[in-house]
């Protein structure tokens, strides 16, 4: 009777040893479970969510050389299926120069594009200003000419609802000169943008502004926060030969390293796809990994400037490889 109590003992012993098992194991694997959906969670949430805007260079052979109305930028890039817009001043000039820049004429500019983009839900993010004078010309005179002409811009800017300007440094190619009038002309023009809560952009555009760490040093020396970059993943040729020939590039990886933490717009150059549709002067996948590793989480912009294909096929081709390598 004694070993018969203690065989039932013995074996109740085990099933609450393995009921107590079983439990434990289903408590860390939901332990388990847990740990992997926050980490997965952390990960999202840390991961950038890029959206992808449109530079209206992208159609500027549409815009000059077939006549389409650079005031259907906004209908075009809803169609094309973009978020953001990114305007370019020259596009508007033929219009804008007969009224000598007048403050009626920019107000047209700015309430059709207003209208336009209202209409077809984008959000205005930059106009990219070009000649309207050298802001790192080593001439005093003219480049507080330069500074002024840019103002009605940023005021443009402002009432776009634009985050930015992009503007150039251009004016002379001697580096001492360069740094000092670059650090002039951008203090000066910031200053003026800082009220409009505009930031000043320079996109690394040829000659000294495409040596990244030159480019760097003047954002350093500024140090104002409406101040900073936007990088461009293919314009490092600091010295042009008969065009389309660069005689002396900068390198375009290291550039961007360099440029990165002082972003506040990106633009992602494309000139020729491979049969994968690849961009095969910028590896794209290096270039947003750059980007990323800055922890840029801003717009991304389409800029299309090749030839062999149309600027509507290549605008498609350049937007459809940014979103298989953001996925």
């Amino acid at each position: 009777m004694k070993r018969r109590n203690l065989k039932h003992f013995s074996t109740k012993f085990v099933i609450v040893l393995l009921l107590a098992s079983a439990v434990a194991c289903k408590q860390n694997k939901k332990q388990e479970e847990v740990a992997s959906e926050t980490v997965e969670e952390v990960q999202m949430s840390t991961e950038p969510n890029f959206k992808i805007s449109l530079a209206q260079w992208s159609m500027h052979k549409m815009i000059r050389e077939d006549g389409v109305d650079p005031y259907t930028f906004a209908e075009k890039a809803k169609a094309w299926e973009f978020e953001g817009l990114e305007y370019v001043s020259g596009l508007y000039y033929p219009e804008l120069e007969k009224d000598n820049f007048s403050e009626a004429a920019m107000k047209s500019f700015v309430d059709k594009s207003l209208a336009e983009s209202k209409k077809h839900g984008l959000e205005n993010l930059i106009i990219m200003i070009d000649g309207q004078g050298d802001l790192a010309t080593p001439d005093e005179a003219e480049r507080n000419a330069a500074v002024e002409n840019h103002y009605k811009w940023v005021d443009a800017a402002a009432a776009l609802g634009c985050h930015s300007i992009r503007v150039n440094l251009s004016g002379t190619q001697d580096p001492d000169e360069w740094t000092a009038a670059s650090v002039d002309g951008l203090t000066k023009l910031s200053t003026y943008a800082k009220d409009k809560n505009i930031n000043i952009l320079v996109e690394n555009h040829g000659g000294l502004s495409s040596n990244g760490a030159m480019l760097a040093n003047v954002f350093k020396t500024v140090n104002m926060d409406n101040c900073g970059t936007l990088p461009d993943f293919g314009n490092f040729c600091i010295t042009w030969g008969e065009w389309p020939e660069c005689l002396e590039w900068y390198d375009r990886y290291k550039g961007m390293e360099e440029i990165m933490p002082y972003a506040k717009a990106v633009s992602a150059k494309s000139h020729d796809f491979d049969e994968n549709g690849n961009e095969i002067h910028s590896d794209y996948g290096r270039m947003l990994k750059i980007v990323k590793d800055a922890g840029y989480s801003g717009y991304i912009g389409v800029e299309y400037e090749g030839s062999e294909l149309s600027e509507e096929d290549g605008i498609i081709a350049t937007r459809d490889l940014l979103r298989k390598l953001m996925k």
